[in-house]
């Protein structure tokens, strides 16, 4: 029977049979070994959780990339926005994962709260906004952190700001841009990823076009897919068919949320407020080209410029191996502060504080 509604449609793309199948295809095709590598966090907790991870086929090892915001944040962007909700009169809007990310000497905004700073949780940063409208003797900062995925969003409402005249809403951006991180990682000799199973949510803005480099200047098969069961089997058998083909292409096989082109409406509103500019990685360093600044036009909403903040080139957290597991060279349960020290309860570092973390779905699941 057809699906009568989005639920039903949904089901099937997690129906037990057709997993089933799809796996045993992707047993009697793999060519060889196999290291693919996601760069989604959506796509790290649905492969855990669906139990995907522990049904492949003993030849391929999955890998977690730079995907999860929170956990690609730099040591000197904590540093930073540490700095800012220090300052008088500001209040920091954050969202909820931000909170827990330990910065230089373990401090964290949950302890700077502790301490009088004040720190608010938001959802959204419409809801930055409406902070700012109820605290116009404040200045409130939002931290604006994520992929292509969340810029357009923060873009609007600094176009908002911009109409109200809302002067005490802040934003210190942080955004990254997937593409050149890929890049810079395939670039890296150390990292060793056969194929890239791309993030759905951040395609849905870009299209395919921009991931185009991937297959045809490094070759390596690349499929943008959905977050079932389903949507994953289905990219892995695509990208086996590229190996044994010796044809790598970029794939959308998440054709029914994702237009080729991307959302053009997103990205205008995207390059009207921001500008392209160099970023700090995580574990990846400085990227060129991969980060977003305010433009020229919207400056007076730059949260470090009108309060004196700059960005260091911090070294990692004492111990701390995201880096390495962000880059695909280390397990998480390699890592000798695992379920040691480092805990959900007590992180040191991000991948084990953000619910999109691999350390933290490495913990969750008992891997």
């Amino acid at each position: 029977m057809a699906p009568n509604n989005a639920s039903d449609m949904l089901a099937k793309f997690k129906d037990p049979a057709l997993c089933r199948n799809l796996l045993d295809k992707i047993r009697a095709e793999l060519p060889g070994p196999l290291a693919f590598m996601e760069v989604c966090g959506t796509h790290t907790v649905a492969i855990f959780q669906s139990g995907l991870r522990s049904l492949l086929p003993e030849g391929i090892r999955h890998l977690s990339g730079p995907g999860c915001p929170v956990c690609v944040t730099h040591e000197g962007e904590v540093a930073a926005f540490l700095e800012l909700a220090r300052k008088d009169n500001v209040i920091i809007a954050t969202f909820g994962d931000l909170i827990r990310v330990p910065g230089p000497k373990g401090t964290s905004l949950k302890q700077a709260q502790a301490e009088g700073c004040r720190i608010e949780i938001v959802y959204s940063a419409f809801d930055a906004l409406a902070l700012a409208r109820k605290h116009p003797e404040s200045r409130i900062v939002f931290l604006g952190v994520g992929f292509e995925t969340t810029a357009p969003t923060v873009a609007a409402t600094i176009k908002v700001a911009k109409e109200q005249g809302l002067d005490n809403f802040l934003v210190f951006a942080m955004h990254k841009l997937v593409p050149p991180a890929l890049a810079a990682l395939l670039q890296d000799p150390e990292v060793n990823v056969d194929a890239l199973i791309l993030p759905g949510h951040v395609s849905t803005i870009i299209g395919v076009e921009p991931y185009r480099f991937l297959a045809e200047q490094h070759g390596v098969p690349s499929v943008i897919t959905g977050f079932e069961p389903l949507d994953i089997l289905q990219a892995l058998l695509l990208i086996i068919d590229q190996r044994k083909t010796g044809r790598p292409q970029v794939v959308n096989q998440y054709s029914r949320a994702v237009a080729d082109n991307g959302n053009p409406k997103a990205r205008e509103v995207m390059a009207e407020v921001f500008t392209v500019s160099d970023a700090l990685w995580r574990g990846l360093g400085r990227i060129p080209d991969s980060g977003l600044a305010l433009a020229d036009e919207y400056q007076r909403f730059d949260a470090l410029t009108t309060l004196g903040v700059q960005v260091h080139d911090l070294p990692p957290l004492p111990g701390c191996r995201c880096g390495d597991v962000l880059k695909g060279k280390m397990q998480p349960n390699h890592c000798p502060l695992f379920n040691k020290t480092c805990t959900p309860a007590t992180p040191v570092g991000p991948c084990m504080v953000s619910t999109e973390g691999s350390c933290a779905a490495y913990y969750k699941y008992a891997l």
